[in-house]
């Protein structure tokens, strides 16, 4: 037990937390020539969700995804064990943060369950989270439009081949938010979740990472983070979904031509047709890939969201793949229980 954690005489019977999905839209710096690395923008968005529910035990018993998370957080609190069962599930790897949310919602729980208040970014590392981006932890905790600071390269160690580290000793803190705003309440995001291979993690991911730092353009991080100061931050403020669109679609070239050799382009297939379709759209301000995708998403308001679900279908279509439509709502409020 750590003094943050807390603890109580008294221990709930269960304890249930919910998370919702989040976009990432994109890193600010990808090259270790610049003194910062990663930075991060995202959306924390109400739906999908998880939702995990914990009960003290004197072992540990729950289903096999999260039971890496569960012994974690049990060893980390410094209890006998939890019960836990997921009654709602994110779509794993398909760039909705699935990961992230999954894992700091269910120690969460298993704080909660034993009258412990979670202090998830400081937990985030011990479960393995939150290591380049810190956009998962930051929507988790308060939701919104987030922009984080990265981490300096010099802390990031020096990869080999073999043995990719995004670090220099194996520890890590979360990125610290820099910039968050509400997310105004009549934005929508389509998301089109085909039916495809899922995106990139775990060592895979480690491999493609450094391979993009180490073959990163540096001139890119400069167009970045210039189209965040005057355009990204000024729009999301002002409540500008137009301009928020097509800074945001901008950003997530500039990436892909950072992850092009890693994913086959600019986009990875199918999500090149289906951002292709969407940017065509009537009612869709811009678009891009969340991560390694295979999600593509779009940037519309309720007054459009008819339009923006037939431009995801017909995305879709065009693509040639079966898959699904969803209008969802930002999240402007961290995970609930």
């Amino acid at each position: 037990m750590t003094a943050a954690e807390g603890e109580s005489a008294s221990t709930p019977a269960s304890a249930s937390v919910s998370a919702g999905a989040r976009l990432h839209l994109g890193f600010t710096n990808l090259s270790a020539e610049r003194e910062r690395l990663y930075g991060s923008l995202g959306v924390a968005l109400a739906e999908p969700r998880v939702t995990v529910t914990a009960t003290p035990a004197e072992t540990v018993d729950c289903p096999s995804v999260v039971d890496d998370y569960v012994r974690r957080a049990v060893a980390h609190l410094d209890v006998p064990g939890a019960r836990v069962t997921l009654d709602e599930t994110l779509p794993r790897h398909v760039g909705l943060g699935s990961g992230t949310a999954t894992a700091l919602a269910t120690a969460a729980a298993v704080a909660r369950a034993y009258d412990r208040r979670p202090r998830v970014r400081a937990l985030a590392p011990a479960l393995g989270r939150g290591r380049r981006s810190g956009v998962g932890v930051a929507a988790f905790e308060r939701g919104g439009f987030v922009l984080d600071g990265g981490r300096p390269t010099a802390a990031c160690g020096t990869p080999t081949a073999t043995a990719p580290s995004d670090t220099a000793d194996g520890s890590w803190t979360v990125p610290r938010v820099v910039a968050r705003h509400a997310v105004p309440p009549a934005w929508r995001f389509v998301l089109v979740v085909p039916a495809a291979d899922p995106g990139r993690c775990d060592d895979a991911e480690r491999r493609s990472m450094r391979a993009v730092v180490d073959d990163a353009d540096p001139a890119t991080a400069d167009r970045i983070a210039g189209l965040v100061i005057r355009r990204v931050l000024p729009a999301v403020a002002a409540g500008d979904a137009a301009a928020f669109g097509d800074a945001v679609t901008e950003i997530g070239r500039l990436n892909g031509t950072w992850y092009a050799d890693e994913q086959d382009g600019v986009y990875r297939a199918p999500v090149d047709t289906l951002v292709d379709t969407l940017l065509a759209a009537d009612g869709i301000t811009g678009a891009g890939q969340s991560s390694w995708g295979p999600v593509a998403y779009g940037v519309t308001t309720t007054d459009e969201r008819a339009a923006a679900r037939a431009a995801g279908e017909r995305a879709l279509d065009r693509a040639g793949v079966a898959g699904d439509v969803k209008i969802v709502a930002p999240q402007n409020c961290g995970a609930r229980g």
